[in-house]
């Protein structure tokens, strides 16, 4: 029972997602103190001196500004995404989907009896 486990922990999708939820956490945080260093100061000088951007409607304040970084920083994260993770999936799958067109076909059922007939024939021929 222990080895089962073992060889789920160690087949290899368990340790790869472990590394990509880490890297993914890290790179969040990343992108996070962007937000808070550049993003949010950004706005907030452009809204006028306002902490990121807000406004109030009948006694409740919105803070749009903080939206609007959490826009950006998805953005940012999703460009990441996109570029180092699936454009290089694509062009590997690319890549081995070629090299399967690549190669010859089976021949078809018609191709194959038509041989046989042909052979067959030749056969009958020599005797």
């Amino acid at each position: 029972m222990l080895k089962g486990f073992r060889d789920f922990l160690f087949r290899g999708n368990i340790v790869d997602l472990a590394v990509a939820v880490v890297i993914g956490t890290a790179f969040t945080a990343l992108v996070t103190a962007l937000g808070t260093a550049f993003i949010n100061p950004l706005v907030k000088a452009i809204t006028g001196g306002q902490i990121g951007g807000t406004f109030t409607v009948v006694g409740v304040t919105f803070d749009y500004g903080l939206f609007i970084t959490a826009l950006i920083n998805f953005v940012i994260v999703a460009a990441v995404v996109y570029f180092l993770i699936v454009v290089p999936v694509q062009r590997v799958t690319n890549r081995f989907k070629k090299q399967e067109e690549e190669k010859p076909s089976a021949p078809t059922d018609i191709e194959l009896l038509t041989e046989i007939r042909d052979l067959l024939r030749s056969q009958q021929g020599q005797r």
